[in-house]
């Protein structure tokens, strides 16, 4: 073998692999995954700002001005701020405030993409029921159902 056969042997094993490796990105599957994984990062910017700027300033509100993003336990005692900010810079802190707010983050994107995937899932069922056509019969069941008809109007062989 010569090292022209060689070089070949890799540009054709090169070229097999790049197909393959296009086939695969370029799947419907592979596509998807991207475009959720860029819509879902979008969707957390919109969930974090519907918390931050618009439920959690109304719990405040019904609960005296109440801001849970800066609510925590110091955990040293060089800690003397009063904002999350500033505490964090003078030491350990138990952020609770913080977890809060992130809990429930998690739980309004949960429940929309509960809401989203659970109606994607009906208009799927719906389209497979509406495109399902009702089995065709078979040749017995069409015996079966003759014999049955027949009987019906009284028109069975005479004994």
């Amino acid at each position: 073998m010569t090292s022209t056969d060689s070089v070949r042997d890799l540009e054709q094993k090169g070229s097999r692999l790049l197909k393959e490796f296009r086939d695969f990105a370029m799947k419907g599957n592979v596509v998807d995954l991207a475009v959720g994984v860029i819509i879902g990062a979008a969707f957390g910017g919109i969930v974090t700002s519907l918390v931050g700027d618009v439920i959690m300033p109304i719990i405040g509100a019904v609960t005296g001005g109440l801001d849970f993003s800066n609510y925590f336990t110091p955990l040293s005692q060089t800690v003397t701020a009063n904002t999350l900010v500033e505490a964090r810079k003078q030491g350990a802190v138990l952020a609770w405030g913080n977890f809060l707010t992130v809990t429930l983050n998690f739980l309004i994107i949960a429940a929309v993409l509960f809401a989203v995937i659970r109606s994607l899932n009906k208009l799927k069922q719906r389209a497979e029921e509406t495109k399902a056509p009702p089995p065709t019969p078979t040749r017995q069941e069409e015996l079966l159902t003759e014999i049955r008809d027949l009987l019906k109007k009284g028109a069975g062989p005479s004994p």
